[in-house]
């Protein structure tokens, strides 16, 4: 998904990204001036072609590094299950600061869950050891 996102984000490069986002809005019968439609569109406003192809690459970058991972796992390597452990940990401190601006049942909830899933690994890490597989 994430790939096919970048690989959309470059056939935008050199379009006029703010008229697509509102013809977009309009399709889905939302009111532009509301709350969210307009930080959608004054986001847009600010998005360059620079921008469009940086954000295409982090894509491929973050899909180049899923997939790196999916293969160590289905070949059962340590190195992939360390790698599993910090690429879900990495979103802690976000959560956390997120916790720490207002405390709402998503956010709560996710952090919950994305902690017991790491602390999960980890333990499953820890337990096994120096398994060699």
């Amino acid at each position: 998904m994430v790939l096919l996102t970048g690989f959309g984000l470059l056939a935008l490069i050199h379009k006029d990204v703010h008229e697509i986002a509102a013809r977009l809005i309009a399709n889905f019968h939302f009111n532009p001036a509301s709350h969210y439609p307009r930080i959608f569109l004054d986001l847009l406003e600010r998005l360059d072609d620079h921008k469009l192809w940086a954000m295409a690459w982090a894509a491929l970058l973050y899909s180049t590094m899923r997939l790196a991972e999916s293969i160590g796992l289905w070949l059962r390597k340590k190195w992939a299950e360390w790698f599993g452990v910090l690429s879900g940990g990495i979103y802690l401190p976000v959560e956390i600061y997120e916790l720490s601006l207002g405390i709402t049942w998503p956010k709560v909830s996710v952090f919950v869950i994305n902690l017991g899933v790491v602390l999960y690994l980890l333990f499953v890490l820890i337990r096994n050891g120096g398994d060699e597989r």
